[in-house]
C-alpha cells in the first residue's frame, strides 16, 4: 500500500471512486482497442485527478497507433449518433459525449527547436510519451489493456510526488522549460490550484529559463493567468510569479505595484501584498472571474499617482480614475474580451473607492442613490470587492469597518425599495420632451434630461412620472422653448 491506500498490484480502477458512466466508457474503449489491437493508455489529468478524487470531465487516451483510428471506431461503438472532430495537423482527435470530452491521440516523441515551442513530432511508445509531459504527477497511466488492465503505469514515480504535494519534470527541468516555455506557467498554475510546492531544481530552472516565456503567445499566457487567478489562493500563484521573475515579463503593470518608499518617517503600504491580499480575501465568497480580475487591479492605477505631500504622507489621489483607464489597454494587450467583461472590471476599479468613503460619514439617502445608480445591479459585486478590501491588522478597526458596511448595505436595500435607482429609468424621456417642446435631438433635450435625474438622485423629487413633468415643464421655461 501507498499514501494513497492503492495496492498498485491491482487495476486501480476497481479501487478508486469512479462514476458508473465512467467506468463502463473506459471499458468500451479498451475493447475497441482490443479489437483493433492497439495498445491503449488513459494518461494525464485523468488519472490525477480520479486519485486525488476531483472530479473532472476530460479524458485523454493514449494508444501506440492511430489515434484518430481509435477515436472514430470508439465513435461507432457508443450508442446514438455520435461525430468525431478530427484535427490532422496535430494527430488528435475528440469526442463529446455526454458532457464528457475524450481526446485520442498516438504516442508520440517530441523534439523542438530554440525558437518555437511547436515541436518536431514522430510516433513513439509509451515510454516516449510519458517522457514528453510535462510533469510527474501528470505523466501517470492507466493501463486499458487487457494483460494488465487499470492498472498504473508510473516512471518517475509520480504518484510519490502527488502524494508529497510536489510538482516536478520528468527530465531535466531546463530542458522541459526551454522545449516548452508555457509549462513554467503550468508549474505555478498546479502549484496554484493543488497547493502545491514546485521542487527546488524545477523552481530554479523556471527563474533560468523565464526570459524563454516571451516566444509564448499572449492568449496562451493569459489562459494560465486566469487559472491561477481562478485558484483557490491565487496569491500563491502570483508570490510564485513574481519570486521567479515571470511577473515582470508576463505583466509588468501588476509588478509596478510592489515596493515602499519612504520619506520623512513616511512609509506607505506595499501595494502588491496589499492586492494579494484583497484578492485571497475575494476569492473567499466568489469565483466570479471578472470579480477576481478587479481585485488584481483595483489599484493598479496608484504608481502613476504616487506622491509625497510634506507634513502629511503618502497620497494616491484619482488612482481609481487612472486605473478604470488602464483596464482598457491592460485588457487588449492580455488579450482578454474587449466587451462587456472588460466595461464591468472597469466600472468596479472606478467605483471600488466609494462605499469605502460612504462608511466613513454620515450615510445620505442621496449618496447612496447615486452608488446605485452608478453601480446599477453590479451592486452587490461591488460591495463584495469593498469588503475584501479592508486589510487591516487592527481586529477593532476591523470590526468598526465591517459595521458600518453593514449600515450601507442596509441603506441600500432600503433607498432601492423605496426609489427603484438600480435599474433607473428616467420617467420622462427625451420623446416626451421634444413632442412636448415642438424641438428636435439637441443640447436642450439633454439639460432638461439631466436636471430632472440630478433632481431624483438628490431626493428633490421622488422618481415619479407626475413630478418629473413639473420639473421639465419648469426647466423648459427657464430655457425659453415654448409649448408645441
Amino acid at each position: 500500500m501507498n499514501a494513497f491506500g492503492l495496492d498498485l498490484s491491482r487495476s486501480l480502477l476497481s479501487q478508486l471512486p469512479l462514476e458508473e458512466t465512467d467506468l463502463q466508457l473506459l471499458q468500451l474503449v479498451a475493447a475497441t482497442a482490443e479489437t483493433l489491437q492497439m495498445e491503449t493508455y488513459v494518461v494525464g489529468g485523468y488519472v490525477r485527478d480520479l486519485i486525488l478524487q476531483r472530479y473532472v470531465k476530460d479524458i485523454d487516451f493514449v494508444c501506440v497507433g492511430d489515434g484518430v483510428a481509435l477515436a472514430e471506431a470508439v465513435a461507432k461503438a457508443l450508442p446514438g449518433d455520435v461525430s468525431v472532430a478530427v484535427f490532422r495537423n496535430f494527430g488528435t482527435a475528440h469526442i463529446r459525449h455526454r458532457g464528457m470530452d475524450l481526446e485520442f491521440v498516438g504516442a508520440r516523441k517530441e523534439s523542438y527547436t530554440f525558437d518555437s515551442r511547436k515541436p518536431k513530432v514522430a510516433p513513439g511508445s509509451i515510454a516516449d510519451d510519458q517522457l514528453r509531459r510535462d510533469f510527474t504527477i501528470n505523466a501517470l497511466a492507466l493501463s486499458l489493456n487487457a494483460a494488465n488492465y487499470g492498472q498504473l503505469v508510473d516512471p518517475f514515480d509520480g504518484l510519490t510526488n502527488l502524494a508529497d504535494g510536489i510538482i516536478r519534470t520528468p527530465q531535466e527541468p531546463s530542458r522541459t522549460f526551454s522545449d516548452d516555455p508555457l509549462r513554467m506557467m503550468r508549474a505555478i498554475r498546479f502549484a496554484s490550484q493543488l497547493g502545491f510546492q514546485v521542487e527546488a531544481a524545477t523552481y530554479n530552472a523556471i527563474r533560468t529559463e523565464r526570459e524563454r516565456i516571451r516566444i509564448i503567445s499572449r492568449e496562451r499566457i493569459t489562459d494560465e493567468l486566469n487559472k491561477i487567478i481562478l485558484s483557490p489562493v491565487p496569491s500563491i500563484g502570483f508570490h510564485m510569479l513574481f519570486d521567479t521573475g515571470l511577473l515582470e515579463i508576463i505583466f509588468l503593470e501588476f509588478y509596478a505595484l510592489h515596493g515602499v518608499d519612504n520619506v520623512e518617517g513616511h512609509a506607505h503600504k506595499d501595494n502588491f501584498y496589499h492586492t494579494l491580499e484583497v484578492l485571497d480575501n475575494l476569492s473567499m465568497h466568489s469565483k466570479d472571474l471578472w470579480l477576481r480580475w478587479a481585485a488584481v487591479l483595483h489599484d493598479i492605477g496608484k504608481p502613476a499617482t504616487k506622491a509625497f505631500e510634506p507634513g502629511h504622507g503618502w497620497t494616491f489621489h484619482g488612482h481609481e480614475v487612472v486605473g478604470a483607464r488602464m483596464v482598457k489597454r491592460i485588457f487588449r494587450q492580455m488579450k482578454l474580451p474587449m466587451t462587456e467583461e472588460m466595461r464591468f472590471v472597469e466600472k468596479m476599479v472606478l467605483l471600488h473607492l466609494r462605499p469605502i468613503a460612504l462608511h466613513k460619514e454620515q450615510v445620505t439617502d442621496s449618496a447612496i442613490r447615486r452608488l446605485l445608480f452608478d453601480a446599477g445591479d453590479d451592486i452587490d459585486k461591488l460591495m463584495l470587492l469593498c469588503e475584501a478590501d479592508i486589510t487591516t491588522k487592527n481586529k477593532n478597526r476591523m470590526q468598526r469597518y465591517l459595521k458600518n458596511f453593514e449600515l450601507v448595505r442596509r441603506k441600500l436595500v432600503e433607498v432601492e425599495a423605496k426609489d427603484s435607482i438600480k435599474n433607473f429609468q428616467p420617467p420622462i424621456s427625451g420623446e416626451i420632451i421634444m413632442s412636448t417642446f415642438g424641438i428636435g435631438p439637441g443640447r436642450e433635450v439633454g439639460i432638461i434630461k439631466t436636471a430632472i435625474r440630478e433632481a431624483i438622485l438628490d431626493g428633490i423629487i421622488p422618481n415619479e412620472y407626475e413630478p418629473a413633468y413639473q420639473m421639465m415643464l419648469e426647466k423648459g421655461k427657464e430655457l425659453g422653448l415654448p409649448f408645441a
